[in-house]
């Protein structure tokens, strides 16, 4: 039954969901991350609902909206004025959508999205650097699979989970490798540089490796480094890569692992001030990153290495 007011009568107070940032209702999502990091707002969206949500968002000037779907299984009714599109996700299929055009969208049960906020100034800066196209936009797809995407997607995911545990570079290096992906795939940027970066010179591998240790903690970024080499961000990844076989960020705990050897060797220090002295979260930060660089636990590598 529908109800009636008297002329003049105030209608009872409906409860209005507050919506985030994004246009999804907060109280709904099962999983809100967020992390910001070389000019990129970076988000992870889940929710396991079963029924259909909505998401809007009015038309601003907050540049590009990338998302990567992180499993099976999500539908969406995008509504174009009256008219309406399905679409299907996999895992690793991804949307592209520009912020200047209003967005609405029924969103058909569950979903799990990362995301990634692309100001126009951070493509254009990113752009100048590998392009001599100015790069005006991205290309909207919708459920489009991308590999590559899914694959970056899925090695910035555990820095959303554990912030704390995320550095500034590894952010960086990240955003910039996407940023620089997505202008070429969908902003249709064609490389100036050559195929195989050249190296850099010893004096700027000698001062971008000075940099680094200088801010051990990974709390600097690409730009920094790469302005003292006279060189874009992108161009510098692929010239330190070129010379040391790694990414910045790779070669920078490489150094912390070796301190942390030289201490298990030569001191009694307990793991977990081990962990702080080499500038590591916590002890459980420590033992992942060493693991993973050496393929043993600290506390075997101490008994194995002591006899």
């Amino acid at each position: 039954m529908q109800a009636t007011f008297i002329d003049g009568a105030t209608p009872p107070l409906v409860p209005v969901r507050a919506r985030d940032s994004l246009g999804c209702v907060a109280s709904k999502l099962h999983k809100d991350q967020e992390l910001h990091g070389g000019g990129i707002a970076f988000y992870r969206k889940h929710v396991e609902a079963t029924h259909t949500s909505q998401v809007s968002t009015s038309a601003s000037d907050r540049g590009f909206l990338v998302g990567i779907s992180m499993s099976d299984g999500h539908r969406r009714s995008i509504f174009r004025g009256r008219q309406a599109s399905r679409h299907d996700f996999a895992a690793g299929a991804v949307y592209v959508r520009d912020f200047s055009e209003d967005y609405r969208a029924d969103l058909h049960g569950g979903f799990d999205f990362l995301l990634c906020e692309l100001p126009r100034a951070f493509l254009a800066c990113v752009g100048e650097g590998i392009s001599s196209v100015r790069i005006n936009g991205l290309k909207t797809v919708t459920g489009q699979r991308d590999p590559v995407l899914a694959h970056l997607a899925q090695a910035l995911a555990p820095a959303l989970a554990r912030p704390r545990e995320a550095s500034m570079l590894f952010v960086d290096q990240l955003g910039t490798a996407i940023g620089t992906y997505l202008i070429q795939h969908y902003g249709g940027a064609t490389l100036t540089m050559p195929g195989k970066s050249r190296g850099l010179s010893r004096l700027h591998e000698d001062r971008a490796k000075q940099m680094l240790m200088n801010k051990v903690r990974g709390n600097i970024s690409v730009a920094e480094i790469a302005k003292e080499c006279n060189m874009s961000g992108s161009y510098f990844l692929r010239a330190f890569k070129a010379t040391t076989g790694h990414t910045p960020h790779q070669w920078l705990l490489m150094q912390r692992v070796q301190q942390a050897r030289e201490l298990l060797l030569h001191s009694d220090l307990p793991l977990a001030e081990i962990a702080i002295v080499c500038y590591f979260s916590d002890q459980s930060h420590f033992s992942r990153v060493f693991s993973q660089l050496t393929g043993t636990s600290p506390g075997n590598w101490r008994r194995n290495a002591q006899g």
